[in-house]
């Protein structure tokens, strides 16, 4: 709930609610969006309040480099992170500099034009997942995981992990994934884990290989084992042009007269990996909206994003997890809604008919960044990414809405922002003047 700002202390009081609506689960975010709109939206209107720039109020407040670790009131530890330099060149990328002659221009033809923006923090990567790394005769790799894609490109990422720790080439490596009967049970797909965890579990798993393969290597080379080194996929004897593949390796394994009495026949890694602590992304996401001032039709025009995901694995793969989360967010902002009949308890918005999702046409292009800081509590250095999206994607857009509203007075509107609230809203403070 504090977000990424120095507050010393926190006390919340909470109401349970029993409905007879449709029961909902886990969905993007789980939990994550519902804080950050609060604290954003709060900390943009106490700026107005106070008169200052939204951006000087968070400065002020935001928590440094150099405080790193951050232990909140709540328990959490940040272990890294750059807040204000992520919002600073996200700022920089939505061209807010130029932004009072864009709004000028717009209200020139009739459009209400606003600018807002948004930054968080979140707890990513926890629980455990299971992976085995484990040769075939051929030399072919199998990568069992308990986690399992629904979209992510999990296949992917896990090889590219797979082949830089190993030395191995995608082609030589096949994935298997959410197999409880080969792997056994583990915390699967979810709260932006997998590269973190299962990411874990195929280091530590590499790891073993490594070990066992090198025992195998010094003996097939005839040399101790500290006299090798593995570097990109080869044992190495020091000081000498003298090496042997792990793949040779791997093939060699299911020889007796090549391994020591000590190991067992093949090659195989396995390991059970439990995040001890959690990870930390952040960043900055700047929306601007177009509003009609006639029928308080809303539209996104703009959309920066700068982003601590700490070390990447794969970039094309991570723009698609922003893409789509952003859309997410910009859904709740702006379009979806489960609607009863407040006579009836029937839900009137049962399907895609009634059910407003956003489309393509209603998507501007993305401007996205990074600004990376490793992440000190995972071998790999990752922080999820899947979430952000959501998370601090509907504080960002209505941020942008109230902005472009403020000259009718309008501080609170409800999400979602349909044309028919701001065109009431601008018009109840039509009618008080």
């Amino acid at each position: 709930m504090t977000n990424v700002y120095r507050i010393a202390s926190y006390h919340a009081q909470t109401l349970c609610v029993f409905t007879n609506t449709t029961p909902i689960a886990a969905f993007r975010g789980a939990g994550k969006p519902e804080y950050c709109y609060l604290v954003e939206r709060l900390v943009d209107k106490s700026a107005r309040e106070l008169g200052l720039d939204p951006a000087e109020l968070r400065r002020r407040n935001l928590i440094s480099p150099d405080q790193m670790p951050y232990a909140t009131p709540t328990g959490l530890v940040y272990d890294s992170g750059d807040f204000q330099a992520s919002m600073d060149q996200a700022l920089a990328l939505a061209e807010q500099s130029n932004f009072s002659a864009r709004r000028q221009q717009a209200r020139d033809a009739g459009t209400l034009l606003g600018f807002g923006y948004a930054v968080y923090t979140e707890p990513d990567g926890y629980l455990d997942n299971r992976v085995a790394l484990q040769f075939d005769p051929s030399g072919m790799l199998t990568l069992t995981s308990t986690g399992q894609t629904n979209g992510q490109g999990h296949a992917t990422i896990f090889s590219q992990i797979v082949a830089s720790q190993l030395g191995l080439r995608l082609d030589q490596i096949h994935v298997v994934q959410g197999d409880s009967d080969r792997i056994g049970h583990g915390s699967g797909t979810g709260g932006s884990r997998s590269t973190t965890v299962t990411g874990g579990a195929i280091v530590e798993s590499a790891e073993i290989i490594i070990a066992k393969a090198r025992r195998i290597a010094a003996q097939m080379l005839e040399t101790n084992l500290q006299d090798l080194e593995f570097t990109d996929g080869r044992f190495v004897i020091a000081g000498t042009d003298r090496h042997i593949g792990l793949i040779e390796v791997a093939r060699a394994s299911f020889s007796a007269a090549n391994v020591p009495a000590s190991d067992g026949l093949g090659l195989e890694g396995n390991s059970h990996y439990i995040a001890r602590a959690y990870n930390y992304p952040s960043g900055c996401h700047v929306a601007e909206v177009a509003i009609d001032a006639d029928t308080g039709f809303v539209r996104l025009t703009r959309y920066a994003m700068v982003s601590d995901f700490g070390t990447i694995v794969n970039p094309m793969l991570l723009e698609g997890q922003l893409h789509g989360g952003v859309v997410n967010g910009l859904g709740q902002a702006l379009y979806e809604e489960t609607v009863y009949d407040p006579d009836s308890g029937q839900l009137i918005t049962g399907s895609f008919m009634d059910y407003c999702l956003p489309r393509a046409r209603e998507v501007p292009d993305f401007v996205w960044g990074l600004n990376e800081t490793t992440c000190t509590t995972n071998p790999l250095g990752v922080k999820g990414c899947g979430e952000s999206g959501p998370t601090v994607g509907m504080p960002a857009i209505v941020n942008a809405i109230i902005d472009a509203l403020s000259e009718f007075g309008v501080s609170e509107i409800d999400m979602p922002v349909r044309p028919e609230k701001i065109w009431r809203a601008m018009q109840a403070s039509i009618q008080k003047t």
